[in-house]
């Protein structure tokens, strides 16, 4: 496959599946929890990606075999061609969660992955304002977390993510614990973030609201592909959905 065509980020038939322990299966081989099974899903460079499905069905399980921080049980996870092995810093991950140090300012928070990878301090200040900026909090730079509103919040945590400079932003139903206004109002800042930057999105939900909100901005679903359910012990096959928007034309996009 020419270079070109070759996928950002490809699953080859990947599953995943987990033990289940008890006292009936302790001395004997535990039984497994397939959570994933026979994933195939192409995404290209720059594309956002929504994957949405019920909770439990397997999004953050596939987050995690993308961000390294677990290894599917067979199959394949590739970036730019390569297997995933384990975390790097060309994936930052936004997660529900704030996971902000409550002792550090916003301009601190967005530091912090840059000062452990041992960006200059200088270099350190401008990302930082940059990014701030880019999230539309330029004017809140020292403020701490608990002078901040949770849409706030997760700015900072955007902002913290990007100003790594990742290939790949991984969202992990990062608006879920939001108001619906706010929830909108970031949708539509991490849409005008991407059309600046021309990253590579993986956003998953539980919410078929959201799924749609996403789908109702300007750029064209492209797709929408169902990947093959997981296999479950009791209950119906469960499904996730991947919803996908062309990359949009910037200078780091522009046209052929």
């Amino acid at each position: 496959m020419p270079s070109s065509l070759t996928p950002k980020i490809r699953f080859e038939h990947v599953g995943k599946t987990f033990p289940l322990r008890s006292a009936r299966t302790a001395r004997t081989a535990p039984e497994r929890f397939t959570a994933l099974q026979d994933i195939d899903l192409d995404i290209a460079p720059g594309e956002f990606s929504v994957l949405v499905g019920p909770s439990g069905c397997g999004k953050s399980t596939l987050l995690d075999l993308l961000g390294g921080l677990t290894h599917p049980t067979r199959g394949r996870v590739l970036l730019d061609g390569a297997p995933v092995t384990g975390p790097g810093r060309d994936r930052g991950t936004v997660f529900q969660s704030y996971a902000l140090l409550p002792w550090r300012t916003a301009r601190g928070n967005v530091e912090f992955g840059l000062e452990a990878g041992g960006t200059p301090r200088r270099e350190r200040a401008e990302k930082a304002a940059e990014y701030l900026c880019l999230v539309g909090l330029d004017g809140f730079a020292d403020r701490h977390p608990h002078e901040l509103s949770g849409g706030m919040r997760q700015r900072v945590a955007l902002a913290r993510s990007l100003a790594c400079d990742p290939d790949v932003l991984l969202m992990d139903e990062p608006f879920a614990a939001l108001d619906a206004q706010t929830r909108e109002s970031l949708q539509d800042e991490l849409l005008r973030v991407w059309r600046r930057t021309g990253k590579t999105v993986v956003f998953i939900t539980h919410s078929i609201d959201e799924a749609a909100d996403v789908r109702r901005h300007p750029h064209r679903l492209r797709a929408r592909r169902r990947l093959q359910p997981a296999s479950r012990r009791a209950g119906a096959p469960l499904h996730l959905v991947a919803h996908r928007l062309t990359p949009p034309l910037t200078e780091r996009n522009p046209l052929p």
